[in-house]
């Protein structure tokens, strides 16, 4: 997915993680979003999405449950920094990724639909996707990422697998939307490459944090399933978002990584 290979990081201090450990970290994230978001919807006695009472069942509690685990198992690594902060620069035309991820953002938000809506539900709706963003983001961009690079793994195979991992994990989207998640799956693993990319051309896994919960507040503003509308045409410019960015980095692939001498000047740190 980059350009040439990365050197690999050198090992990070703190805990071990094996794969098949991340695997079972994975596993429990995904039960706890997936089992006890339906258990939580049905003791509240909700199960849609269309009431600020049904977003804080069926999403808040659940999802901020799951960012509690990813951030408490961060924290049980010793891997704060790490996992925060990232210490492998790519060239500064990357910041085109999250300026162009901004701007569908900001077109792709169904303002009308949601002034209708109310105030405490868009903020219900904001805290949900946000929950969303911080606890993906720190899951498979902060512990997997790490984990990866841990494992001697060069920034060109890091940004495959953690990208592979998360389009694959939202194949467990099968359980409720059937066939459909294949295709999702498909196109997840691709804004986990763009995601990745924010968080090294930002320095941290703050702003492909915000982002990722944005772009699905995006989403699901201008959703017929969430928020009972007709749908909305400003919808379509967080799709587009996807080719476009494929096309620019695919283009530009060999340039994402700085050159040699950039990194002898810029060394990573532990």
């Amino acid at each position: 997915m980059n350009g040439p290979e990365h050197e690999a990081a050198p090992r990070i201090t703190g805990r071990h993680l094996s794969y098949l450990a991340f695997a079972v970290v994975v596993i429990v994230y995904l039960a706890i979003i997936q089992f006890g978001g339906r258990l939580i919807a049905g003791w509240g006695d909700e199960g849609d999405t269309l009431t600020t009472r049904g977003v804080v069942f069926t999403m808040v509690i659940p999802l901020g449950l799951a960012l509690a685990f990813t951030y408490g198992v961060i924290a049980a690594l010793g891997w704060w920094r790490p996992a925060i902060k990232d210490d492998r620069p790519v060239n500064r035309w990357v910041w085109v990724v999250p300026i162009i991820l901004l701007a569908s953002i900001l077109l792709g938000i169904d303002y009308s639909a949601l002034s209708e809506k109310g105030w405490l539900f868009i903020i219900a709706l904001l805290v949900a996707t946000q929950f969303v963003g911080w606890g993906e983001e720190g899951m498979f961009r902060g512990i997997g990422v790490t984990m990866l690079r841990n494992h001697g793994l060069g920034e060109g195979r890091v940004a495959l697998w953690s990208s592979l991992i998360f389009g694959a994990v939202h194949l467990s989207n099968v359980f409720g939307h059937g066939a459909s998640a294949i295709p999702q799956a498909i196109m997840v693993s691709l804004a986990g490459y763009f995601f990745y990319l924010t968080r090294r051309v930002s320095g941290s896994n703050a702003l492909n944090s915000v982002l990722h919960g944005l772009f699905d507040f995006a989403l699901l503003s201008g959703s017929a399933i969430l928020l009972d509308q007709h749908g909305y045409i400003g919808s379509f410019a967080p799709i587009l978002a996807y080719p476009i960015l494929a096309i620019i980095l695919l283009v530009k692939r060999r340039d994402i990584e700085p050159s040699r001498r950039t990194d002898d000047a810029v060394a990573p740190r532990a």
